[in-house]
């Protein structure tokens, strides 16, 4: 008789365990479907002078421009991604590796009547991984001054927008036109 009893508790032990890992089975491919957090790159712009506020608002038009990179100020006592310096050169980037580099917001260009805002997107966007688009139309940011003085447009339009998200996106991505190492200017 403990037989006959044995093997229907077994076979209820081995139909709810089934039943269970079908359902643990299924948990990775809903955990999969779920968007992956954005990569935060930090920058410093503590060097930028009066461009303070205008790398801010830069660095605010990428965040709300796209989703898979984030940049956020740098927090006291750590090491940034990005440095922020203001000089009296023309604006240039230096990248080192994708998020990675420097950017100078040169007084020459602001000079001349360049708009802040849109020097600090540019810039920003060549450490994002875009590269320049010359000569261009004001609705395209990496246009820098090829888009003239009157261009006040720090907004990157949807091919460079889609760029970023790409290039920020895959774990392995290395953006095409992009050299590290070289400084971009303008």
């Amino acid at each position: 008789m403990q037989a006959r009893t044995f093997v229907p508790i077994l076979a209820a032990t081995l139909a709810a365990g089934l039943s269970t890992a079908g359902q643990a089975h299924a948990a990775p491919a809903e955990a999969d479907a779920r968007p992956l957090a954005a990569r935060v790159v930090t920058y410093d712009a503590s060097a930028s002078a009066e461009f303070r506020a205008a790398v801010d608002r830069g660095a605010a038009i990428w965040n709300e421009s796209v989703d898979n990179v984030e940049l956020r100020p740098v927090a006291a006592g750590q090491r940034a991604n990005i440095r922020v310096l203001a000089d009296n050169g023309w604006p240039r980037a230096l990248t080192t590796s994708l998020g990675n580099g420097t950017v100078y917001i040169g007084r020459q260009a602001v000079g001349q009547g360049y708009n802040t805002v849109r020097i600090s997107s540019h810039e920003l966007g060549h450490i994002l991984g875009l590269p320049d688009r010359k000569p261009g139309p004001c609705s395209s940011l990496m246009s820098g001054s090829s888009a003239g003085v009157p261009c006040t447009n720090p907004y990157p339009d949807a091919a460079e927008r889609a760029q970023v998200e790409g290039n920020f996106g895959l774990a392995s991505a290395r953006p095409a036109g992009v050299r590290h190492g070289v400084v971009m200017v303008d």
